[in-house]
């Protein structure tokens, strides 16, 4: 494994941990009721841990995320497992943290800020819905954060106001969750899986065509692998593609 596994690993556990106490915490805290603050708070929780440690393990944050990146070879198998592993314990003590703080009634009538399809809404509806939110989330992560010509400068933003427009339209949709650790570390905490496989099957499907679109028709005559910053050259070496500097949600 990576000589910086435990390094970058933390990074991914930290993140993570910010996006479910931050947003599911707003959630929580409005009973679920002012959407502009639990956009916000997504969108500014995500951002901010970009621009905090983007640059120590890519700051991906987002199993899905993980995937297509994966799928498009730009991040080893093998990192990639211990990716979404941190990432989904990091939504889970994040969650259990969120049982702890608010007061029992608070959380329950929230289901402690799970991701849920709204009511009139369809399966195949949420699907897509998801997947096309995770697309633009993706597209915009390859856009500032692996194509070296990208405005790097501003990933965080970018990505963080990404994931806020996402939820202005999806809010009522899905949850607009876009990230399966999003899903997961709550509904694991309050036991509430309806429609699991919508959080996992939708963000997956949605990121893997954005990096696929990026990868094969932006990125096929440019230059893009980025040196990940929590690696030396060997590690460099041994990895099929580096993450890239900054990668979020």
């Amino acid at each position: 494994m990576e000589q910086n596994w435990l390094k970058n690993s933390v990074v991914e556990f930290v993140g993570t941990f910010a996006l479910i106490f931050v947003g599911a915490g707003s959630i929580i805290a409005t009973g679920g009721q002012n959407l502009v603050a639990i956009a916000l708070a997504h969108g500014l929780a995500i951002g901010l841990m970009v621009a905090a440690a983007g640059h120590i393990s890519g700051g991906v944050y987002n199993p899905s995320l993980t995937v297509g990146l994966m799928v498009t070879r730009r991040m080893a198998v093998g990192r990639g497992v211990y990716y979404i592993v941190a990432q989904l314990v990091g939504a889970t003590v994040a969650a259990l943290a969120l049982k702890v703080i608010f007061a029992p009634a608070a959380a329950a009538a929230v289901n402690l800020g799970t991701p849920a399809v709204g009511l009139g809404v369809g399966t195949a509806a949420a699907v897509l819905a998801e997947i096309i939110m995770t697309f633009f989330l993706m597209y915009s992560v390859f856009g500032v954060a692996v194509d070296q010509r990208g405005a790097k400068a501003i990933a965080g933003l970018v990505i963080g106001l990404t994931i806020t427009m996402d939820i202005f339209v999806g809010g009522g949709l899905t949850g607009a969750a876009m990230n399966p650790a999003r899903w997961f570390g709550p509904a694991i905490v309050q036991g509430a899986f309806d429609n699991w496989w919508i959080y996992w099957v939708g963000p997956i499907i949605g990121a893997s065509i954005a990096a696929v679109v990026w990868n094969q028709f932006y990125l096929s005559d440019a230059a893009t692998s980025l040196p990940h910053a929590g690696s030396t050259e060997t590690e460099q070496a041994e990895s099929e593609q580096p993450a890239p500097r900054r990668l979020a949600a």
